[in-house]
């Protein structure tokens, strides 16, 4: 029986998730396993692989063929790294101790570069947030500018009005309290008509 290490998929839609497992060559993609060795979540970055390290490294050499992407997965986790190891022990060219400090060493500058690139990748989520932060803080100063200006504008408009109003009650005060000039009388008629009568009767007694 062919046996193929390969990816399972799980998840939901628009967020694959991946089961390690060993299965027949002839088995459908998502179908029947003999195995779940791991998982594989491609969503995160770097990838996160859970892998049973030590069952991924029995069926590779037991002869089980990985897909493409599971052997750059076992290859990425050091899989083959610790198979070629064992050769290299089995041939007596270093013992076991050797053959795990080598890998150690391998182990410990990859996690290096792996937390090297989850600082990174934080440390952009963080600059991206901060330039978020500040466009925002950039919207609300323009925005509360506009307010202000509006504010300045209605106010000085209701001091010119209150001005204006002012002005004209003033003006409609010192109208109602102008003095009055009352028109000169007109002389008596007896006095108009006295001498009239005098220059009329002074023939008489001639």
């Amino acid at each position: 029986m062919a046996t193929k290490i390969r990816l399972q998929r799980g998840g939901r839609k628009g967020y694959a998730f991946y089961g390690i497992v060993i299965a027949d060559a002839r088995a459908p993609r998502d179908g029947k396993f003999t195995e779940k060795i791991g998982t594989y979540n491609p969503n995160t970055n770097p990838a996160t692989v859970d892998l049973n390290f030590e069952r991924a490294l029995h069926w590779v050499e037991c002869g089980a063929q990985p897909t493409d992407t599971v052997r750059n997965i076992l290859k990425g986790e050091g899989v083959y790294l610790m198979k070629h190891l064992r050769g290299g022990v089995k041939k007596g060219a270093f013992d076991e101790a050797a053959a795990q400090k080598k890998f150690d060493a391998w182990k410990e500058e990859k996690n290096k570069g792996t937390e090297a690139i989850r600082n990174n990748e934080a440390k952009a989520k963080k600059d991206l947030e901060a330039k978020k932060l500040e466009a925002e803080k950039s919207i609300n100063a323009a925005i509360a500018k506009k307010v202000n200006e509006k504010k300045a504008a209605e106010a000085a408009a209701k001091a010119e009005a209150e001005a204006a109003n002012a002005e004209t009650e003033a003006a409609v005060e010192a109208t109602a309290e102008a003095p009055v000039e009352e028109a000169p009388e007109a002389p008596a008629q007896e006095a108009t008509e006295a001498p009239a009568e005098e220059a009329t009767e002074a023939p008489a007694e001639a």
